[in-house]
């Protein structure tokens, strides 16, 4: 038999292969021992970490995370800490990127599309109930698992409704992607979360449906100009419909802009409409979090590398005290006396010359 492989083990979870790998973090695939499950973990070098200044960037986010238990959220499990390493425990999702779906087969049927931005609007509508506000929402932070639903995911620009301290009420970190970010949160003078949020929900739809982006510009400033009117042409094979609900979406204006509650009442967002039903129960914990944070080191773990034993035919028989070995004799050609000697010669019960 070949050589076995040196397993990586950190706490109950044995790593695999690299699915991942940034600037910061190697994201494996992973098994949880005890349940057979798999996961992905995300792995953060703490020494990065704190060179960057990045802690409170990533303790916010995996709080956050923790507090999002949605079946359209990737779900962050626990997270982890030795000396050297950060890990995130987060759930296995399979069907790669939105965005690689839009790049391989173009734009989207209405029906398709509806499905999918459902999907977005329910996962956000619940992060802003537990003030959450995701601030980079785009179409390659939306994943898809095997039966092809919508996971959000990325939640390192997000924001939580405490931070939003100033006398305004309002948050004021210029952040996202040019192209998804709504005009009040370049214009500098304070944004509303969840408004901000919306409009982004809305340019994924154009998305989805155009197969290009509504706002683009190779000039930073012109694409500025664009966003900050809501300059957009919708193209000929979107149905009136879809334009009038488009545009409410794309409303430059935050304080007329449709919101969410309005989104869950348009006729068109209604079609096949199918709210998914969960668990809503918060009994999250952070001591986890807290722990690693605070390099508490009676909590760290260790990672381990262990070779397994070889195993031959032999060994995997004598492990099963209940095995039915008949089948691997012709019992025409043996008397019972001699299945006898070959079994225990097989289990290891008789010298060979027996």
């Amino acid at each position: 038999m070949s050589a076995a492989k040196v397993k990586r083990v950190v706490g109950k979870y044995e790593l695999g292969r690299t699915i991942g790998e940034g600037t910061f973090a190697k994201v494996k695939f992973a098994r949880d021992s005890q349940t057979g499950d798999p996961v992905a973990i995300k792995i953060l070098d703490r020494e990065k970490v704190l060179k960057h200044k990045m802690s409170e960037q990533i303790r916010r986010e995996i709080a956050t995370m923790k507090r999002i238990k949605h079946p359209h959220v990737v779900r962050l499990y626990e997270v982890m800490g030795s000396k050297t390493k950060i890990y995130i425990v987060l759930e296995y999702v399979t069907g790669g990127e939105l965005f690689d779906r839009i790049v391989h087969h173009g734009r989207m049927m209405e029906d398709e599309a509806r499905k999918y931005f459902q999907q977005l609007i329910n996962a956000v509508d619940y992060c802003h109930s537990r003030g959450v506000y995701h601030r980079d929402l785009k179409p390659e932070n939306l994943l898809l698992d095997s039966g092809g639903n919508l996971k959000v995911s990325d939640f390192g620009l997000s924001a939580i409704s405490q931070q939003q301290v100033q006398g305004d009420g309002l948050l004021h970190t210029t952040c996202g992607t040019p192209n998804y970010v709504a005009p009040e949160v370049l214009n500098d003078l304070g944004y509303d979360g969840a408004t901000a949020d919306v409009w982004s929900c809305g340019v994924i739809l154009f998305v989805l449906l155009a197969g290009y982006l509504p706002f683009d510009d190779s000039n930073l400033m012109n694409l500025y100009n664009k966003i900050s009117v809501a300059e957009f042409t919708c193209p000929p094979w979107m149905s009136f419909s879809m334009r009038k609900f488009i545009t409410r979406i794309l409303d430059p204006n935050p304080m007329t802009r449709i919101t969410i509650p309005e989104i869950l009442e348009d006729e068109w967002f209604k079609v096949d409409y199918k709210p998914p039903v969960f668990d809503d129960e918060d009994d999250t914990s952070l001591d986890d979090v807290d722990a690693v944070f605070q390099d508490a080191e009676e909590h760290h773990v260790t990672e381990k590398r262990e070779k397994p034993t070889a195993m031959n035919a032999f060994d995997l028989i004598n492990m099963s005290k209940g095995l039915n070995l008949g089948s691997l004799f012709d019992t025409d050609q043996l008397d019972p006396l001699e299945m006898l000697v070959c079994t225990c010669r097989l289990r290891g019960s008789l010298p060979h010359n027996a």
